[in-house]
């Protein structure tokens, strides 16, 4: 058994360990509010956005009258031979079981659509997706290939991909979580839509921690092209929260001051909403094609930035838990050690009196 100097050595480091996990608490639930808070504030440009395509829609024909044609390339459905699959995982530890989910849910659709004879398409984004799909599968190879024309004064630059193996991965996104911007999000929103119209993949599923609330969050398995229905997520499989889950992170969020229910909707979001559904005649000045092909990609970008700001108050929420149940856990272990420390220290003590009494006896 340990001696008193031992366990006051042990009960110091982990009143140490539990100073640091209640700060790491506290500045998760900082910054889950933020997260909150900008979310909300993306809400009103993707529901205008959408609302207008909505009417869009609803005054125009999604086919050519004179070629009969689909307005736009990503309203086109093919049979899903190519599927690329976009992780949103976190860049940190310290958050349970939050991006072990995340790499769950993906594998098991990586797996299913692989039976079905699928090539797969990986599409990381975060530090800890990114590693394990790193190693589990290649990266995919692409040649850099340039024609110049003009006597050098045109170049044309073409990225050929050479598939070697069913399952790749195909992005490389570092650092995009840390500061979520539209531009950045733009961008890889424009290449996942080139891909989608060139036909080098045939449908887009987004892997994600969908979050509402603290107590309401899923990782669901979304897909994003081809887009069926506006405004709607086709969600194709999700894994909800236990209800013990839900009590620890209640209970998280109450020692936090985070709120556990979901922000309502603002007066913006409401009047956006209506846009859409408005009997009124709206004029659009441009015509239809070319509405289409300048919302519908924007219309894709907006999705994926909404899974981003999603995902980040979803894994700040999962640390947040995970630290308050580490203080917890802290505070048990540091009693079941004074307690043992007390039990050993008075053992020394009786000892010591039994020792005296029995030499005061022997004189």
């Amino acid at each position: 058994m340990a001696n008193v100097l031992d366990l006051r050595r042990r009960i110091r480091s982990v009143k140490n360990t539990r100073q640091i996990t209640k700060a790491m608490k506290m500045v998760s639930a900082a910054k889950l509010r933020r997260a909150q808070e900008r979310a909300m504030q993306a809400r009103p440009y993707a529901q205008m956005l959408t609302s207008v395509l909505e009417s869009l829609v609803r005054r125009t024909d999604l086919f050519n009258d004179a070629t009969g044609d689909v307005m736009h390339p990503l309203l086109v459905e093919r049979e899903e031979k190519n599927v690329l699959v976009v992780v949103i995982a976190g860049d940190k530890g310290f958050a349970g079981a939050f991006n072990s989910n995340i790499v769950k849910a993906a594998q098991g659709f990586i797996d299913e659509r692989r039976k079905l004879g699928q090539s797969i398409d990986i599409e990381p984004i975060g530090r800890k997706a990114r590693e394990t799909f790193r190693k589990r599968y290649p990266a995919a190879v692409y040649e850099r290939k340039e024609e110049h024309y003009d006597n050098d004064l045109a170049t044309h630059i073409e990225h050929i991909r050479h598939r070697a193996e069913p399952i790749e991965v195909t992005g490389d996104h570092p650092g995009l979580l840390q500061k979520i911007e539209f531009d950045e999000v733009a961008e890889v929103s424009r290449s996942i839509v080139e891909r989608y119209t060139d036909s080098e993949i045939d449908a887009v599923y987004l892997v994600y921690n969908e979050f509402k609330s603290v107590i309401s969050q899923r990782v669901v398995v979304e897909k994003l092209l081809p887009i069926r229905k506006l405004g709607s997520h086709e969600i194709t499989a999700a894994e909800e929260m236990t209800e013990e889950q839900k009590e620890a992170a209640a209970r998280a969020a109450q020692t936090s001051g985070v709120s556990v229910t979901a922000p309502e909707e603002s007066a913006l979001d409401a009047e956006a909403r209506k846009f859409g559904t408005a009997e009124v005649d709206y004029i659009f000045g441009a015509q239809p094609e070319r509405l289409f092909r300048h919302l519908m990609p924007r219309y894709v970008t907006t999705q994926i930035f909404h899974a981003l700001l999603e995902s980040v108050a979803a894994e700040h929420a999962a640390r947040m838990t995970a630290m308050d149940s580490a203080t917890n856990n802290a505070g048990e272990m540091i009693d079941a050690l004074s307690l043992t420390m007390n039990r050993v220290r008075q053992a020394a003590i009786t000892k010591e009196i039994i020792e005296i009494v029995s030499g005061a006896a022997a004189l």
